[in-house]
Parts: C-alpha cells; structure tokens; sequence
C-alpha cells in the first residue's frame, strides 16, 4: 500500500467510473497500436495521485508500473539519515520503475507525487506479460528505458555544472510540459529538497526569476508568465533532454 511522507496509508483511489471517456492520456501508453492498447485496457486501473503521495518507496516489492496522466511523479534516492534528492522526474510521457523491463521485483528508489494528478496503474505480472506477448508493447519500453536513463544522466551533469536558477528554469519548464495548465501546484519545501537545497536558496532562487517577469509565485504553486523567457533562462539541458525523448519516442514528443 502507498504511503503519505507522514507514514500513514495514502489512498491510491479506486477505479473511476465516471473518468472521461478520452482515457488513459498518458503518452507512451497511446503510442501503442489501437489493438495492443485494447488488449491492455482490462489491465489497467485509473488512480488518483495526491501531492507528496509515496506510489512506491524504496526497498519495497514492486508490485506495480504506473503509467501517468497528469501530474508529475519524482524518482527519488533515499539516504540513510532520511533525506531525498531528485534523480529524475515522470509525467504522461513515461511510466515508473523501469527496472520492472528487466524483470526487477524490488523497487530500489522513491516514487513521490510531485504535482497531483491521475494515472494508471498496471500490476507488474500483467506488465510482464505484457513485455512478452505484444513485441510493439516491449519496443515501446525499451526505447523508454533509454530515454529514461539519458534525462537520469543529464540531471547529474547539470546538478554539477549549472546554476540554481538555470535548473530551477529546467525543472519548471519540464513541469509544465507535462501538464495542461501554467499554474502548477508546487511547494517550494518539497521542491528545495527535491534539488538538495535549502528552503532559503530556493526562495532566492523563485526571486529572481520572479523579479524579472517570468513567473509569478502563489499560496502553493507557481504560474509561468513567460515560457520564452524562462527557456532564455534555462540552462541547455532542458533542451538537450526534450531531444533525446523526440529521438527516441516521436509518438510521445509534443
């Protein structure tokens, strides 16, 4: 069962009979064939996903893949005094815990709601047959997996080499691709300890951009005002890992 970061249990949600009918939206999932994807369907459950939600926490089983369709899931590493940092991030262009491609049964990181949303969620025995039985599922999975991996690797060069504003630009940028709105419902705590900052740098970090027009900050969340503006602002990474995803997965690239 998922947890919240207090511990205690998080309802995951049930099934949802009255989701819209243009469902699931994830990306990666409607890039399979219409038939494969019918096929898929009975597989799947539709879930709510809530701010700070733990899908999965490290060293657990691994007992399901979830597919996104809105909002943002944080792939975390998890240290032995208890703290976090950010590895990598997932919106409906992906799917979690890409180990389970290789046949893993454990997790071996956090899966934090960063922004709430909905996905779907795949048992990894169905996942596995899945992988076995439809060759244009496994295609699409293994081209995942290195696109996961590059954004994973990018990350770690940019975490060295660029500054706090420039990353903090990529990491508000990458949000929005995921979503549908410029108001993304963010907390700059949970956002300072996703970059391995603290709570004062970030908020230093929110000023200056905030300062020159590009984004507006409110109770909970951030608006961006200026997309062209922030990627002037962004470091090359941003760019380079929207490429390497269009390179690998065309049918997911907006």
């Amino acid at each position: 069962m998922a947890t919240c970061q207090s511990g205690s249990p998080c309802n995951q949600g049930e099934p949802n009979v009255s989701a819209p009918s243009k469902w699931p939206r994830n990306r990666l999932l409607l890039a399979l064939p219409s038939s494969n994807l019918k096929q898929l369907m009975p597989e799947l459950e539709r879930i709510d996903c809530h701010r700070g939600q733990v899908l999965m926490d490290a060293d657990s089983s691994l007992d399901h893949v979830f597919f996104p369709d809105s909002g943002v899931v944080s792939v975390v590493a998890v240290y032995a005094d208890g703290s976090v940092i950010e590895m990598a991030t997932i919106g409906r262009e992906g799917c979690t815990d890409v180990q389970a491609v290789f046949g893993a049964k454990r997790s071996s990181v956090r899966l934090l709601v960063q922004i709430p949303g909905s996905a779907a969620k795949i048992s990894r025995a169905a996942f596995t047959r899945a992988m076995g039985s439809m060759p244009s599922f496994r295609s699409l999975m293994y081209a995942y997996v290195q696109a996961f991996l590059e954004q994973v690797l990018v990350s770690v060069a940019c975490n060295g080499a660029h500054s706090l504003k420039e990353r903090l630009a990529r990491w508000l940028l990458m949000m929005r691709d995921r979503g549908d709105d410029d108001t993304l419902e963010i907390t700059q705590n949970l956002l300072a300890e996703m970059l391995g900052v603290q709570r004062p740098t970030i908020t230093n970090a929110f000023r200056e951009l905030e300062r020159v027009g590009l984004i507006a900050r409110g109770r909970r969340q951030v608006t961006i005002l200026d997309r062209q503006g922030l990627m002037a602002a962004s470091c090359e990474c941003y760019q380079l890992v929207r490429a390497r995803l269009a390179f690998h997965l065309p049918k997911t690239y907006t």
